[in-house]
């Protein structure tokens, strides 16, 4: 009997080494830290102290997507600067989050130049594409050669200033035309009763501005030459977006869009 036990403390000890043995190579194995991937995000794991932060993947604006257009189009070449450029993508880029417009067509209408440069500039933004480069009018009471006054009043017979969305097109007393909503309170938000409108007229054009020194003006409407015109309404009719742009002090501390 006392031989029996012998032999079983002996089985004893032995698993007991063993399993020691067993549990000591795991102890001194070498650690080797976990890394999680997730898309753009590789984060490695932290022992023994706060879990890692991943890696933000800041996706770029509408606006800021959008600017280098200005180079590859090479837009200060033909007469616009790059910051009204950006005022424009500004503006609009809150008026895509509201839903208000569509996202692909930008006209801008910069009326810091005189009437007889090319001051209206269409870019197809996703293909790429400036559209038109062309005359514009602007109100007669706005100002003779540069547009320098502005008003939202009914018969001031001047532009206004700020964004605007396009609407439907119709045949009035001045042709096919284009209806405008302004959106800016307190600058264009009359535009609509005033009936400013996008339409064709016999006084924008280059033989005008040769004989006169200057494009004709009008009562207050973005007037456009007439062979292009029906182009021009078709290409941006039905939620695009439009920016006149003037330097006034007024508009560009108050305009809620530019902020």
């Amino acid at each position: 009997m006392q031989h029996l036990i012998t032999q079983r403390l002996k089985r004893l000890v032995a698993i007991v080494v063993a399993i020691t043995f067993i549990a000591s190579l795991y102890a001194f194995a070498p650690f080797k830290p976990i890394s999680f991937y997730t898309k753009n995000v590789a984060v490695a794991a932290i022992s023994g102290g706060a879990a890692a932060v991943p890696a933000i993947n800041s996706t770029p604006s509408f606006s800021e997507s959008k600017k280098g257009l200005y180079d590859s189009l090479q837009l200060e070449q033909i007469g616009l600067s790059r910051d009204v450029f950006e005022k424009a993508l500004h503006g609009m880029e809150k008026l895509i989050r509201k839903n208000v417009i569509q996202s692909n067509i930008i006209s801008i209408i910069d009326f810091s130049k005189p009437s007889t440069e090319k001051r209206l500039f269409v870019i197809d933004l996703d293909q790429s594409i400036l559209l038109f480069h062309t005359w514009v009018a602007h109100g007669h009471n706005s100002g003779k050669e540069t547009a320098n006054s502005f008003s939202n009043k009914p018969r001031s017979k001047k532009s206004s200033l700020g964004f605007y969305i396009t609407g439907e097109t119709y045949r009035g007393s001045n042709g096919y035309s284009l209806k405008l909503q302004g959106l800016e309170s307190g600058f264009n938000s009359n535009a609509f009763k005033r009936a400013i409108v996008i339409h064709g007229a016999g006084y924008v054009n280059e033989n005008y501005i040769q004989s006169q020194g200057y494009i004709g003006r009008s009562q207050g409407c973005p007037a456009v030459e007439p062979a292009i015109s029906q182009e021009l309404i078709n290409t941006i009719k039905e939620g695009t977006c439009l920016f006149i742009y003037h330097p006034s002090p007024v508009y560009l501390k108050h305009s809620s869009l530019l902020k």
